[in-house]
């Protein structure tokens, strides 16, 4: 995995499918359409402010909720780099690594951190004011899902097809 940091947008517990992207946008065709809207009932300037390389940090359950796949999708749409949270929901959890955005556990950061913080994520741990926050070592096969943008362009890429 790639070192990276991005700036932080500071999330509670609890943060649902419906809180991420409500369903009553659900009837636009595409996720460009679908991304103003992501996380109105949280906040309505939030998509606009989201920046390409951002990161979510959020307290537990993030992701509960239905299994819409859209979720995860407006999220990475948004540019959202990685999400850390204390936990996920599980489904939420595979539909956001079949999409190829990465998901982080982590029990302390999210107590610790500030919005508009700036973050460093490496393999291992992540860095803020001069703390590291280990980082469970991801399966092989969900870091290829996750470095080739998804499950679809992973197994494209196995195959000999891209």
């Amino acid at each position: 995995m790639e070192t990276f940091s991005g700036r932080v947008w500071l999330m509670g517990d609890d943060i649902d499918t419906d809180i991420i992207l409500p369903t009553e946008y659900l009837i636009y065709k595409t996720i460009d359409e679908m991304k103003p809207y992501a996380f109105s009932p949280l906040r309505t300037d939030l998509a606009g402010a989201i920046k390409p390389g951002d990161i979510i940090v959020a307290g537990n359950n993030f992701g509960c909720g239905s299994s819409r796949e859209q979720a995860p999708e407006v999220v990475k749409a948004l540019g959202i780099k990685c999400i850390v949270a204390k936990s996920f929901a599980r489904i939420f959890y595979r539909n956001a690594i079949n999409n190829g955005l990465l998901l982080i556990e982590n029990p302390n950061l999210c107590e610790d951190i500030t919005e508009g913080d700036e973050i460093t994520v490496n393999a291992d741990t992540i860095s803020y004011g001069g703390r590291e926050y280990p980082i469970a070592a991801l399966p092989e096969n969900l870091v290829e899902i996750i470095e080739a943008g998804g499950l679809v362009k992973a197994m494209r890429k196995r195959n000999g097809l891209d």
